[in-house]
């Protein structure tokens, strides 16, 4: 898929697809340290885990962190000096980083709607008190979902899709090629592999994934810019499986027809409505995010422009300032459950 894709974008510049293998080599052959260990699990409820970053003890306010079902959670812990979970438990705060786990062929049925009643909300419920949940891509949307079920002290999205009709035609439409090629194979797994994911979002922004490696091919080995781009890009090429029905409604129902963005997504028997969020909710949408464009932000009237791209806000260096800071300020004048 990715050599299809370097000679469509490459087609009328030799250097560029000579240049562009060049850094995919170099981004294979680099060499990685051992594996981070992952925080430890507080909490649990069937494969999904809330990993515990709190420094100094409870008594602190509960923020979860709800990552995307798609690429692994620890991007928002992606080394021990870009890490907005280890930066939010140094602010006062008791983060908790939700961990998704593994699904196997067994859970081909569990859909997004179901990670929402069947994982996420039963770990709020194991909480002293509401949290506020932070939510980040799709773990945005689904975030937004349990609020309007369950109380919950806060709500903040981070470049979270809520109308998909904002991809615009030609990116559901490219969406719903991949997806029609890859549903057979995936119903048959049970499972909609990493693969099939990842292609969706290079077709999402195709220019950039070439252009990415032609610049890491310049970059000096040792340099702390290229252990930044492998710590990235390990991130973003690793990644569990979503559940076939997950995939399928991601596609069909989310995607191809907007099912969030037209009011139709009932969780635990309550319409998802960002206009009917009984809690504090902020918004913080990137305008030149090619992943998660602007127009499908819920448009929350709390709602903060960013700069940064959609990973940039997390692991880049303006994040702090336009992300981190706002977030953890905006968390501390929310008021606490008694």
């Amino acid at each position: 898929m990715f050599l299809d894709l370097l000679r469509e974008q490459t087609a009328e510049a030799p250097e560029r697809r000579a240049a562009a293998l060049a850094g995919l080599r170099a981004y294979q052959d680099a060499p990685r340290g051992r594996p981070r260990k992952p925080a430890p699990a507080r909490y649990r409820r069937g494969r999904a885990r809330l990993r515990d970053y709190g420094v100094n003890g409870d008594g602190r306010r509960p923020v979860i962190l709800v990552p995307s079902l798609i690429n692994p959670p620890f991007i928002l812990d992606l080394t021990p000096d870009i890490s907005l979970l280890r930066w939010l438990a140094a602010q006062d705060l008791h983060p908790y980083l939700l961990d998704w786990g593994s699904p196997g062929p067994a859970e081909r049925d569990m859909d997004i709607t179901a990670h929402v009643e069947q994982l996420l909300l039963p770990l709020i419920d194991k909480l002293p008190e509401p949290p506020v949940l932070v939510g980040y891509c799709l773990g945005g949307t689904i975030a937004l979902a349990a609020a309007c079920t369950a109380p919950v002290a806060g709500l903040a999205l981070v470049a979270a899709p809520w109308n998909f009709a904002g991809l615009g035609p030609t990116a559901r439409a490219d969406i719903a090629a991949l997806w029609a090629a890859a549903q057979p194979t995936c119903d048959l797994l049970g499972l909609v592999p990493m693969e099939v994911l990842q292609a969706g979002f290079w077709r999402l922004d195709p220019a950039r994934t070439i252009a990415k490696y032609e610049g890491f091919a310049t970059m000096g080995p040792a340099s702390p810019a290229a252990a930044l781009f492998i710590a990235m890009e390990d991130w973003a090429n690793a990644g569990a499986p979503l559940p076939y029905a997950a995939g399928q409604q991601l596609f069909e129902r989310f995607i191809a027809e907007d099912q969030t963005g037209g009011g139709e997504w009932t969780v635990s028997g309550v319409r998802a409505d960002p206009a009917a969020l009984p809690c504090p909710a902020i918004d913080f949408v990137s305008l030149n995010d090619r992943i998660v464009p602007a127009a499908t932000a819920a448009d929350l009237p709390d709602r903060h422009d960013l700069g940064a791209g959609h990973v940039g806000m997390i692991v880049g260096r303006g994040g702090r300032a336009q992300l981190w800071e706002p977030l953890a300020h905006w968390i501390s004048r929310l008021p606490r459950f008694n």
